[in-house]
């Protein structure tokens, strides 16, 4: 979890963060997705289809260039997550899981990329903390659908 910067929401409490359900988080700002980053996560994940590593074969398959894996555009949320909301006076705060994920559009290597948040929903859990759940929108530039769709719920423990 992050520390509070000026570009995000900041949210110090239980209440503080209730009383966020509905918030429109706004966006990051843009990344690009390399051919190296493509082929870094590939040798952390032993995924090596030709469609994420093999530029020459990708260029005539179904997508006409190299595409990020599902799972790699899905772990950006992570990236995008602090850049959308921090969190002043936290203990503690752990990744819980997630509700749903899509990949509603390939995201093509040299794409730019950046997160869109919402805040879904909020709820108390035992020992004074709370369960929030933020969808992240991975957006691919000028395409209309995004790259990846996911709900992701965190538990907070405040001071």
């Amino acid at each position: 979890m992050s520390t509070a910067t000026s570009d995000n929401r900041c949210l110090d409490s239980v209440d503080a963060v209730l009383a966020a359900v509905g918030q429109d988080l706004g966006t990051t700002g843009w990344i690009t997705v390399t051919q190296e980053r493509i082929n870094t996560f590939a040798e952390a994940t032993g995924d090596h289809q030709w469609i994420h590593v093999d530029p020459e074969r990708a260029r005539t398959g179904p997508f006409g260039a190299c595409v990020a894996h599902g799972y790699l555009t899905l772990s950006l949320a992570n990236l995008f997550l602090p850049e959308l909301v921090s969190y002043r006076r936290l203990k503690l705060g752990v990744n819980y899981g997630c509700d749903k994920v899509r990949f509603p559009a390939p995201v093509k290597v040299g794409a730019r990329l950046r997160g869109r948040g919402l805040v879904l929903a909020a709820e108390p859990v035992k020992g004074e903390g709370v369960q929030i759940t933020v969808r992240i929108s991975v957006e691919i530039e000028d395409a209309d659908k995004p790259g990846c769709v996911v709900d992701t719920v965190s538990r907070l423990y405040f001071e």
